[in-house]
């Protein structure tokens, strides 16, 4: 008996170890969510409870010491007890789908806030505070395009302002989640993702990735500070005062894998950073994806586009020159008109022009007729310019 209660009190103690953040949360977005996950675990325990207590129930009466048990071997169907335990789960499996399904829309992470919370609707007009977030190995960087600054492993937003965050990453998929603010969002490579959330009461709050990554997972977290106006404002300034700038090189070096940064500040960013991730064109002289797909949709970039494949699979080592080899040539512009005076002593100029779109070229389709007049193409290395 002693040890049934020592193992109840030790289990309460593990119990107030917990931290019950989803279920106290501090934004709006969060708090709806906790209100879905409560009345749906309600929905489902007014049919686990009763089943439950029934087969405690009937192991108690029809024990094989009670006597006094109605026994009756020819009983083989009951049409009212059939109706109960079918009409019974089928109408909450109705009410959770209903529910899961106006809860999906409502709480969309895309959709724009429609209040800041359940007393406090939103303006007609607001101006959003727009941060970019991007995961790396092992930390996180949040740009804000507003006010021109960086901070790594340091968020700050102030309360009752919507928050529209724009994520990426660097190499792997992670998770953005601060849950008391709103649910996670999955980060990834070459794509954008979009999360709206708001902050209703001031506090630092606990934010981390719950995706695993790699080694250095476990310290990839940040503090959340949910500030008054004159509070955030103060922050700003601060940020602001730094003589750290994150420029493309300083990023370059901040992108190395490393594990349990400390908050960092950077009081300037360059303005198409983000960008220039998001589209694996950090580097000078790298062809951006969003320009190579622009170029493939006006029919392609011929043998020149084949080169600048290899540079556009996101290899950071090895396209960085830490492997054995000539460095890589990539694409970096085209020439609407070549000089070739240059290569053959000629004042002849000649227009490249992209592959016409049409006729479309696929799976089995014929193909389309090439031309064997040589085009030339302006290519470019880490070392500099040259014309082949």
């Amino acid at each position: 008996m002693k040890s049934l209660r020592f193992a109840a009190i030790a289990s309460l103690l593990f119990l107030a170890s917990c931290k019950a953040v989803v279920l106290s949360p501090s934004g709006d977005i969060a708090a709806q969510q906790r209100d879905l996950l409560l009345l749906s675990t309600g929905l489902m325990l007014l049919i686990i409870v009763p089943v439950m207590a029934l087969v405690v129930f009937f192991a108690w009466k029809y024990r094989a010491s009670n006597r006094e048990a109605e026994y009756d071997p020819e009983w083989h169907h009951s049409t009212r007890l059939e109706l109960v335990i079918w009409s019974a789960p089928l109408l909450i499996i109705i009410c959770l789908g209903a529910l899961t399904w106006v809860g999906t829309h409502l709480l969309d992470p895309y959709r724009k806030l429609d209040r800041i919370s359940a007393d406090k609707a939103i303006e007609a007009e607001y101006t959003p505070l727009r941060v970019q977030v991007v995961s790396m190995d092992w930390k996180w960087l949040f740009i804000y395009p507003e006010y021109g600054f960086a901070t790594v492993n340091e968020l700050a937003a102030p309360v009752d302002r919507p928050i529209e965050f724009s994520l990426t990453s660097t190499s792997v998929m992670n998770a953005f989640y601060i849950p008391a603010m709103a649910g996670m969002i999955y980060s990834m490579p070459a794509m954008e993702t979009k999360l709206n959330g708001v902050f209703n009461n001031e506090g630092v709050y606990d934010g981390f990735s719950s995706h695993y990554s790699g080694h250095g997972f476990s310290g990839m977290r940040f503090k959340a500070h949910a500030l008054d106006q004159a509070g955030f404002d103060q922050w700003v300034a601060d940020v602001r005062a730094s003589d750290a700038a994150l420029d493309r090189a300083e990023y370059l070096e901040l992108e190395k894998p490393s594990e349990h940064v400390p908050p960092t500040r950077f009081g300037t960013v360059d303005a198409d950073l983000y960008h220039a991730i998001l589209n694996f064109c950090v580097e000078s002289g790298k062809m951006c994806m969003d320009e190579m797909m622009a170029l493939d949709r006006q029919g392609g970039m011929g043998i020149a586009g084949i080169m600048n494949v290899t540079a556009l699979t996101h290899d950071k080592y090895a396209r960085r020159g830490t492997v054995l080899g000539n460095a890589p040539i990539t694409v970096d512009a085209f020439c609407t008109v070549l000089d070739s005076e240059r290569m053959y002593g000629a004042a002849e100029t000649e227009v490249v022009h992209p592959k016409a779109a049409t006729p479309i070229r696929g799976h089995a389709l014929a193909q389309p007729a090439m031309s064997l007049t040589p085009t030339f193409t302006l290519l470019r290395t880490p070392r500099g310019a040259e014309a082949l």
